[in-house]
């Protein structure tokens, strides 16, 4: 079932090194198990999730297939991954390029030397592999503060504001 080798394709954890698009291929005969370690790479390209089941094939049958992979961010619907010189019998599917599957987080009161009145977060984060979770956080983060500058910056007085002097009484603790 084709439908079922694309969806099986997209759960492909893929990491590349470079930041140009980059060709693997798939070059396999039957009967086999074909798994994305079949998958044919150069060092610019790593398959995170090599175990990961794509499809299997009968005997005397064989299937070559390239596979263009880019770097990016979000989500890309299939009509973004078209091309206009792709060869007759190209498939293009949507892209997800978000690393991050999960994420849980508990939120707990907690005590700095005698004050009580503060909070402890935990943060539980998930990932395909192609980036660590604290990795994930620190970027997450760094999004969200560029995205709040735009705002800190509409007036001198949130430019100004010095707002952690409470946290460094608390370092300095």
């Amino acid at each position: 079932d084709v439908m079922q080798i694309i969806l099986n394709i997209k759960g492909l954890a893929v990491k590349s090194y470079v930041d140009d698009e980059k060709i693997i291929e798939l070059d396999v005969e039957g009967p086999a198990e074909v798994t994305a370690g079949d998958i044919l790479t150069d060092s610019d390209v790593e398959i995170v999730n090599p175990d990961h089941y794509l499809f299997t094939i009968a005997e005397g049958h064989s299937l070559k297939a390239t596979m263009t992979i880019a770097k990016n961010r979000g989500y890309v619907p299939a009509e973004g991954n078209k091309k206009e010189d792709a060869p007759v019998g190209t498939l293009a599917v949507d892209s997800i390029y978000t690393p991050v599957k999960k994420v849980n987080y508990q939120v707990e009161p907690a005590r700095v030397g005698s004050n009580d009145g503060f909070d402890k977060l935990t943060l539980e984060i998930m990932t395909n592999g192609t980036i660590i979770p604290e990795d994930a956080l620190g970027l997450s983060a760094r999004v969200l503060i560029e995205h709040l500058n735009l705002f800190t910056d509409l007036t001198e007085v949130a430019k100004n504001t010095d707002v952690m002097k409470e946290t460094e009484k608390v370092n300095d603790e």
